[in-house]
């Protein structure tokens, strides 16, 4: 089977995802256009360069909707004979559009694809598009849904994480990513967003609160613990499908929680004619990938068995992979891979992740794949994984490894 290597992999920083947001003024379309114009340029890609652009986002509904993908081609500098593929797979859309375009150029449907994503979430708010397992009885009732604030909440309580745990990961996850923007380890990747008349907007990750601190963190409280115990009483819909717990234990707040943000990413992943047709050199080539679903209640709990069966899959063990990248949509989230797999801390998010940087949804799949790929040329090793858990239930992961 043909290999599929990445080429490049670039994002735009994270921009707070509210109205004083920096970008909070640029569209999904334009900061997508930004995002693949970049691409192409750095890359110096002419004509019918790529097969497709597929395009994650999560809250497909206005100016979201109607395959952006395509829509984002259109209004970019690529070739407008490059179609486009919108895709949602919730928080793993974006390295769910870089799988597939692996896989398409592994089958041979293809030289090359641009994948990746983008989330306007101070735009298009989360949840604004409605989703059936939430608001439709008929299924929310069947499979016990609760909201992934409390699902957090029930991984915490399941395998013994307290607050302070919670805590002291998003204190080193703001710390890492301090460092990491002040030691330039994004200098090569992060794009810098433009008005109409080339002026900056934005260049940096707006979301960061590196003065973040265990006693700062220790006066906030539980976010999810109202919803859980009051009104409309998620917790004891929980407990129906867990009677073992007793209490859930509410230890997520905004600080250890992932943060609402506006972004975009972009990878090239092509064959090896590709590489030699414009000139590239390949960074990493994509090892494998692999998505799975999980139990809907608890359901942030995928990315161990993802990793579980990418790794059965490849005959690979958890000692061959140097570094990981397991987002932080919440911390329990993180400990939990760390915990099922007795990973150290010191492999795993190393330049910070989504608890300081933000969670742009459909774009952060495809963001940590890049993140990988840098800190495995910046620390000179090998071989990473990435990961996400998914609402609702479900698991991806994918495997890269350097050439």
């Amino acid at each position: 089977m043909t290999e599929a290597y990445i080429y490049d992999a670039i994002r735009t920083p994270r921009g707070k995802g509210r109205k004083d947001g920096a970008l909070h003024e640029v569209t999904s379309l334009r900061l997508s256009s930004q995002t693949l114009n970049a691409l192409k340029d750095r890359n110096n890609l002419s004509g019918h360069a790529v097969e497709d652009v597929i395009w994650g986002n999560v809250t497909q509904v206005m100016e979201q909707g109607g395959c952006l993908a395509r829509s984002a081609v259109l209004a970019s500098d690529l070739d407008e004979r490059i179609p486009g593929l919108a895709i949602n797979r919730f928080c793993a859309s974006g390295m769910e559009a870089v799988n597939l375009a692996a896989n398409q150029v592994k089958g041979g449907a293809g030289m090359a694809y641009i994948a990746g994503g983008v989330e306007m979430m101070g735009r298009v708010a989360m949840g604004s598009d409605g989703a059936a397992i939430a608001v439709d009885p008929s299924i929310a009732m069947e499979q016990y849904f609760v909201p992934q604030g409390i699902s957090a909440d029930i991984i915490a309580t399941e395998y013994g994480f307290t607050r302070d745990d919670a805590d002291q990961l998003a204190v080193a996850s703001q710390q890492r990513a301090e460092k990491a923007w002040k030691e330039g380890r994004f200098k090569n990747s992060v794009i810098t967003i433009t008005d109409q008349n080339g002026l900056t907007i934005l260049d940096h990750d707006e979301y960061m609160r590196p003065q973040t601190d265990m006693q700062s963190l220790g006066s906030l409280s539980p976010a999810f613990q109202a919803m859980g115990e009051v009104m409309p009483g998620f917790d004891k819909v929980a407990m129906l499908k867990y009677p073992h717990l007793e209490k859930i234990n509410h230890i997520h707040h905004a600080g250890n929680s992932s943060g609402i943000v506006d972004g975009a990413a972009a990878v090239l992943i092509g064959n090896k004619e590709f590489g030699e047709k414009y000139g590239l050199k390949p960074r990493a080539r994509i090892r494998a990938n692999a998505k799975i679903g999980t139990d809907p209640t608890i359901m942030l709990t995928g990315p161990v068995p993802v990793t579980e069966k990418i790794l059965a899959e490849n005959g690979m063990t958890i000692n061959d992979i140097d570094l990981f990248e397991v987002n932080e949509a919440f911390a329990a989230v993180v400990m939990r891979f760390m915990q099922a797999f007795d990973v150290d801390h010191d492999k795993v998010n190393v330049n910070g992740g989504s608890i300081a940087m933000g969670h742009p949804l459909g774009a952060t799949g495809a963001m940590i794949i890049g993140t990988l790929l840098d800190e495995l040329e910046r620390a000179d090793k090998e071989v990473g994984l990435a990961t996400l858990c998914i609402a609702s239930g479900m698991g991806a992961a994918t495997i890269i490894e350097r050439v």
